[in-house]
């Protein structure tokens, strides 16, 4: 697959050319202007302690809703707040900790690696031309990762680790906030990177450009979410247009899961549970966005 794919960049180098531009004006247009000040934000946050004072006053809801430890809320917060891929690199990291078992770790990945605020609200509701469908679509996408952790959770014999003690670390301001500006460039760097090459490739697919847009976008974004999403540019956020938002938004594309093979590569995790949570929850978040156009956006 990988010499077919180098072949084809070969022959087809000015049809991938021209899709690496597209990619890369989306990273520079869409991606980086939304996403860079968010990570700094949301790496800041984690770094002060906040998610592990949070996931110590939230663990006892986790343990009840979706039956994982204290740290599991930790790694619902950080997936929610910081989009993807953090949350699979938040419970690879509890995992290589061994403060999670594999099997709740598998579970946590199937719906805390969801896509955050700042590509929701910023990408999203900026390309739909509407600060409210990134609103709804934000909403839905929280409530379907819920209930894919609702359908997953196990039964309290077989339940979750032990609640850890969380203690907040302690780091001088000064010091986080280089961190979180060099861990949010590098962040960003990798989203506009896999978003670039998967451009690329896309661009010598020409059959995809003649879809009609709304096919065009869902085969795009199958793929790689960024261009996907940018391909909704233009149409009116009609229910049908935003569900199929909320399905991109869900499913994460094939980028975000390569993205989060490399996060959880140097542990035991296994993905399947992953790329089931995904399809369901971007099949959840499209019932339930349809649903809420219909009420808001008629």
């Amino acid at each position: 697959m990988t010499l077919a794919a180098l072949l084809a960049l070969t022959v087809y180098s000015p049809l991938a050319a021209d899709g690496a531009r597209r990619g890369l004006s989306v990273c520079a247009g869409t991606l980086a202007p939304s996403l860079f000040p968010f990570f700094v934000l949301a790496n800041l946050l984690s770094l002060l302690g906040l998610p592990e004072l949070l996931s110590g006053a939230l663990g006892g809801a986790a343990r009840r809703l979706f039956r994982v430890s204290g740290a599991g809320a930790q790694a619902f917060l950080l997936g929610v707040l910081g989009g993807y891929p953090l949350g699979a690199a938040t419970t690879a990291q509890l995992r290589r900790d061994r403060i999670v078992s594999r099997s709740e770790a598998e579970r946590l990945l199937a719906f805390c690696n969801n896509s955050g605020p700042a590509f929701i609200l910023g990408a999203a509701g900026g390309v739909l031309g509407s600060p409210g469908a990134g609103l709804l679509l934000y909403v839905t996408h929280i409530l379907a990762a819920v209930c894919v952790g609702l359908l997953l959770r196990k039964s309290p014999e077989a339940g979750a680790s032990e609640p850890m003690t969380v203690t907040a670390p302690s780091m001088p301001f000064t010091a986080a906030f280089g961190q979180a500006v060099s861990k949010a460039l590098r962040s960003t760097l990798a989203v506009c990177a896999y978003v670039v090459f998967f451009s690329a490739l896309l661009g010598m697919l020409t059959p995809l450009g003649r879809l009609p847009p709304l096919l065009r976008a869902l085969a795009y974004g199958f793929w790689e979410l960024g261009g996907g999403i940018s391909a909704l540019r233009g149409l009116a956020p009609t229910p049908l247009t935003l569900a199929a938002a909320a399905l991109l938004l869900g499913w994460g594309g094939v980028s975000v899961h390569c993205q989060t093979l490399a996060a959880v590569a140097d542990t035991d995790i296994k993905c399947a549970r992953h790329l089931a949570g995904r399809a369901l929850c971007g099949v959840f978040a499209a019932v339930f966005t349809y649903l809420g156009a219909l009420v808001f956006f008629r």
